[in-house]
């Protein structure tokens, strides 16, 4: 057999292997909002999906996202719990885990080699997660120098990624404490703007100025000036001890 004949083999095996773009955009939003420790109903997965770019052609109404979690639910990649609850199963858990990895590696890419700005490079790599080959992703993994987390600083499935330090959601932070941002989120695309402006981005160090719970919001003292949350906010970014 021929080098052409075997690469020809190998693509057809990935395309038959690879799941549908909306199939692995469903399997992406689930894990994210596991790793959020969000409750993940139908309601609020539709909510996240509409995150995502608009041009990923994915149906946001609740018999859209209801009709498409039976569908995984009949390929054994989920399950609804009793409580309604929708969670990955031990098989939908692995291509989870690949697509957000080439989900955050290509946040990489956009962000080091070409050079996108910060605030863009999640909606860019929505656009090159599902494109990349087994081959790709071996090609930037080396190109990149095998990073462990995205430029969000959220860990890369199947890196070397381990947790260096004790890190909290924000709003657990008292005041006086002297912090450093560990990780930001990345799926509301005017916040994370918002954050990237401030320069409110991993590795930034920022001292709580206020952490005033009866107003519901946190003052952030980052050096430049004051930044100010709520604790909703608060809630969705990871802080370590300086």
């Amino acid at each position: 057999m021929t080098s052409r004949s075997t690469s020809r083999n190998r693509k057809s095996k990935n395309t038959a292997t690879r799941l549908s773009m909306g199939a692995e955009n469903y399997l992406l939003s689930i894990f994210r909002l596991e790793e959020q420790n969000v409750r993940v109903t139908l309601t609020v997965l539709a909510d996240h999906l509409k995150t995502l770019p608009m041009d990923e052609g994915l149906g946001t109404s609740l018999p859209s996202v209801g009709g498409m979690i039976r569908r995984l639910s009949r390929e054994g990649l989920v399950e609804t719990t009793a409580n309604k609850e929708v969670v990955l199963t031990s098989k939908g858990r692995k291509p989870a885990e690949s697509i957000v990895r080439r989900h955050r590696l290509a946040e990489c890419l956009v962000v080091d080699l070409l050079e996108v700005d910060l605030h863009l490079a999640h909606i860019e790599a929505h656009r090159l997660e599902h494109a990349i080959s087994e081959y790709l992703e071996e090609k930037i993994v080396k190109a990149l120098n095998d990073p462990t987390t995205c430029p969000f600083g959220h860990p890369i499935p199947g890196s070397a990624y381990t947790p260096t330090r004790q890190t909290k959601t924000l709003d657990k932070a008292q005041q006086g404490e002297e912090l450093v941002i560990d990780s930001v989120p990345e799926d509301d695309p005017a916040l994370l703007k918002y954050f990237v402006e401030q320069n409110l981005v991993p590795g930034r160090e920022v001292d709580v100025r206020e952490a005033a719970k009866t107003r519901g919001v946190i003052t952030l003292d980052s050096g430049a000036g004051d930044i100010v949350f709520s604790y909703d906010v608060a809630a969705k970014i990871r802080v370590c001890p300086r």
